[in-house]
């Protein structure tokens, strides 16, 4: 019996009934997201095999498709991982945070860490590996500093978004030109249009946010006794910047993401070997990550201030206690992390959502609600924000960034051709909402990954993850104003105006 297509009706009650089970478990109920996304695939896989006529083994098929297509993605989260519980226990995330916090100043730091890890991510094409090294190291930095840890958080996915987006070696900046069927760079000098201007105001606001903390919040005291926690618990040089300075020159020359972050991997464990630990050490940061001593220690010596004590006279400080057991908890929290296991929690939910959008696919529920959408679209400013809004439902039904340019990408493709627009247009669309909004949704690999590396809830830093939620509003004004729209000419090749041009057919 050949599977029916599911009607509007039946994909409008479904999806409702999902989206209040997601809502009402994470915001209400404060559950962890696993156990609603697996209900909410078994009542995809329940309607699809009941109304819809879908064979469980084409459901499951679907279902394991949909996950074996991220499993770079995996992989890459399992390094990340280890590279944090690596690069802490070596003492390579302590040196950076140390030297950090002697040089940056508040008043410019979430500038900095914008264009720090924008440099980076650019280098790398990995906003993962960027937000679980340097962007861990900044959130460390600013603990010292006093400024609040989701705006940090914000500047930090901000400018590692922005990499990753527009780096030729990203994943994503590969994948759709792809789909849409054009070139790269192509796609990259299109994308220039939405994201320049995105780039030029999210700088803008940081600066100015950046001077509310100058001055009078800069807690030097706490920096002190952070800095001397750092000096006794870790080995702190400035050869410890050699790994990340090879993990950048490495993925700059265009090796592969993973064995590129694998080569920072093997320095920080010569690092660790060198310090005179042996394999055991080597191997459980690499599996179960870095666990505090001085500074756990230091954090619950209440009951015993002669530690305390101690401490603050063999490190000539002139601190107050209350300082030093602070600052003790602020670092305990930050290092205390990494290894591969840490990461299973993220992967887990990241292969139930993967899943469960192979399911949403396999049933068709997608396809009816982007056939649906695009009755109503006879403008390009209309396509455009059409296909942006459900390369954003995507990543909130499907889960993953990768599934929301694919998807998308192939349903829209005609519509964009029969415009008359270079694919170019779609393939910018594409990483203007799919991209970047992964790391905005609490329950998608990106917003998953962000908020479990950095220790912040997704809906915190939300607000302050400025590039990621103005990109897709700055794509669609300037649509709307007829700037940065391609079109196609006779032979195909772009053509830049407002107006679609003239197309003589030959003789």
């Amino acid at each position: 019996m050949e599977p029916r297509k599911p009607s509007l009706l039946l994909v409008c009650a479904i999806s409702s009934i999902i989206v209040a089970l997601i809502m009402f478990g994470v915001l209400f109920w404060k559950v962890d997201i696993h156990g609603p996304i697996v209900i909410a695939t078994c009542i995809v896989c329940f309607c699809g095999v009941a109304f819809l006529k879908i064979g469980y083994r084409t459901l499951e098929e679907s279902m394991i498709n949909s996950v074996l297509v991220a499993m770079q993605s995996i992989f890459i989260m399992w390094t990340v991982g280890v590279v944090i519980g690596t690069w802490i226990t070596s003492g390579i995330v302590p040196s950076m945070i140390y030297y950090g916090l002697e040089i940056l100043s508040p008043s410019i730091f979430l500038l900095a860490s914008f264009i720090i890890c924008s440099i980076v991510s650019l280098a790398t094409g990995t906003s993962w590996g960027t937000v679980g090294t340097i962007g861990l190291s900044l959130l460390g930095i600013s603990l010292g500093l006093g400024i609040p840890a989701p705006i940090v958080a914000g500047a930090i996915i901000s400018g590692a978004f922005f990499g990753d987006k527009m780096s030729p070696l990203s994943d994503t900046t590969i994948l759709a030109p792809a789909v849409a069927g054009t070139d790269l760079f192509l796609h990259i000098k299109a994308m220039i249009w939405t994201t320049g201007p995105t780039f030029v105001i999210v700088s803008v606001i940081l600066l100015f946010m950046g001077f509310q903390f100058s001055g009078g919040n800069l807690e030097s005291a706490k920096i002190d006794a952070m800095l001397a926690i750092m000096r006794n618990e870790f080995w702190i040089s400035p050869i410890a910047f050699i790994a990340p300075l090879v993990v950048i020159g490495l993925s700059a020359s265009k090796k592969p993401a993973l064995p590129s972050i694998w080569a920072g991997i093997l320095i920080a464990m010569a690092f660790i070997a060198v310090q005179g630990h042996g394999p055991v050490d080597m191997f459980n940061a690499l599996q179960n990550g870095y666990t505090s001593t001085l500074a756990k220690t230091l954090s619950t010596a209440v009951e015993d201030i002669s530690i305390i004590t101690k401490f603050i006279a063999d490190n000539e400080l002139s601190v107050a206690p209350e300082v030093v057991i602070q600052a003790a908890k602020d670092i305990t929290r930050l290092v205390n992390r990494g290894g591969l296991q840490s990461m299973n929690w993220t992967v887990s939910l990241m292969v139930l959502a993967l899943a469960f959008g192979g399911a949403m696919e396999c049933c068709g529920f997608f396809n009816v609600i982007l056939e649906t959408i695009m009755k109503g679209v006879k403008t390009v400013p209309g396509l455009i924000f059409a296909t942006g809004v459900s390369s954003l439902l995507s990543n909130c039904f499907l889960g993953d960034a990768y599934l929301s340019i694919a998807v998308p990408g192939r349903i829209y493709k005609p519509a964009f051709d029969k415009m008359g627009l270079h694919p170019r247009m779609l393939s910018r669309t594409l990483e203007d909402w799919g991209t970047l909004t992964a790391g905005l949704v609490p329950w998608c690999t990106g917003g998953v990954f962000c908020a479990g590396t950095l220790g912040v809830a997704t809906l915190t830093y939300l607000p302050y993850a400025f590039l990621l939620w103005m990109n897709p509003i700055v794509a669609v004004v300037i649509t709307y104003l007829g700037i940065g729209i391609y079109w196609k000419d006779i032979n195909g090749e772009p053509v830049l105006g407002k107006k679609r041009p003239l197309i003589e057919k030959p003789e």
